[in-house]
């Protein structure tokens, strides 16, 4: 049999049990042993739906549970930076929900804190670059399949006007561009394979919540452009196009990728159309699973911490032009 990594939850956040939790119970190299929330009941409930042995009323009892080797932490981003160190003090790996951190510094300040804790893995969980879709697109473009990459087009957006939903709490990191136009950001970076040189953003706030609920920007890389909108207040909608001198690839679900169907991808070269239909998979199980196996192996998370606080600096690049109207220098 596999061997599994015995794994703790920091919460019972929706992303966790309704997503990430049932996708990891489905790896080969995960074993979710406990899962905590400030609510010993609202703890005992989720074990109970999920088949979670262990139930907590508090996070500090869980990173004290000695089973425990890896812990998840979905809690809302102003609490990312915090119970990251404190699982890293009490011995864990880390696996932490996006965006790691409020502001490029808090990010660094984990960096340094982990360099503490040099047997421990830690890592941002942008769980959409281990899909295979983004696997095959990243090799495409990497293999010259559509030239010399020029510019990326994505959209992402949803509608949400509850005022009780953590995203639209501005005092503890909600808003458009921490919850989802860090993915339009991630993925431009991820598919150049470079940080851009400057950034330019539009943002509209709500008046009501106080945080970006429409978003446009603009990153330079000097070789290429990324182009990108995001909302929380538009229909929903996702789309992703990457273009190049010779051929173009287009991405159906980019983000959201159904766990329970195929995927498709696009690649156009002239007027020639290639679809391709990816296996059905779960990026949440996929990225749970190279996690334990990087624990298990002692190798390299797939995402290094660092790539966090770069993705945070060009966040509030877009954030700082979008109070300036002016193109901002990274």
């Amino acid at each position: 049999m596999a061997q599994k990594i015995k794994w703790g939850i920091l919460s019972t956040a929706d992303i966790g049990t309704q997503k990430v939790i049932p996708a990891m119970q489905q790896g080969d190299h995960c074993d979710i042993l406990a899962i905590s929330s400030r609510s010993i009941d609202k703890a005992k409930t989720a074990a109970h739906n999920l088949d979670i042995p262990r139930a907590y009323g508090s996070y500090e009892d869980l990173l004290a549970d000695p089973d425990i080797e890896a812990v998840y932490n979905p809690l809302p981003n102003h609490l990312h930076v915090p119970w990251s160190i404190k699982a890293l003090e009490a011995g864990k790996h880390v696996l932490c929900e996006k965006p790691i951190a409020l502001t490029s510094d808090e990010a660094a300040s984990l960096v340094k804190e982990a360099k503490k804790f040099p047997d421990l893995k830690i890592m941002e969980a942008f769980m959409y670059r281990h899909h295979p879709q983004w696997q095959q697109t990243k090799s495409w473009v990497e293999n010259g399949k559509i030239g010399e990459l020029r510019t990326i087009q994505s959209f992402f957006s949803y509608h949400n006007m509850d005022p009780d939903d953590i995203r639209n709490k501005s005092e503890i990191g909600g808003g458009g561009i921490m919850d989802i136009g860090c993915y339009n950001i991630s993925l431009s970076r991820f598919i150049f394979d470079a940080e851009p040189q400057r950034a330019m953003g539009i943002i509209d706030y709500d008046p009501n919540f106080q945080t970006d609920r429409l978003g446009s920007g603009i990153l330079d890389f000097g070789r290429g452009t990324s182009t990108f909108t995001y909302s929380t207040q538009l229909q929903p909608h996702q789309r992703v196009n990457i273009l190049g001198t010779k051929g173009r690839i287009e991405i159906e679900i980019p983000f959201n990728a159904p766990p329970d169907s195929p995927c498709k991808i696009w690649l156009m070269q002239g007027s020639e159309v290639t679809p391709v239909e990816l296996e059905t998979a779960d990026q949440y199980t996929i990225q749970g699973n190279l996690f334990s196996k990087a624990v298990i192996n002692n190798t390299k998370v797939p995402t290094p911490l660092v790539d966090a606080v770069k993705n945070m600096q060009v966040i509030e690049a877009v954030i700082e032009s979008g109070k300036t109207s002016s193109w901002i220098e990274l």
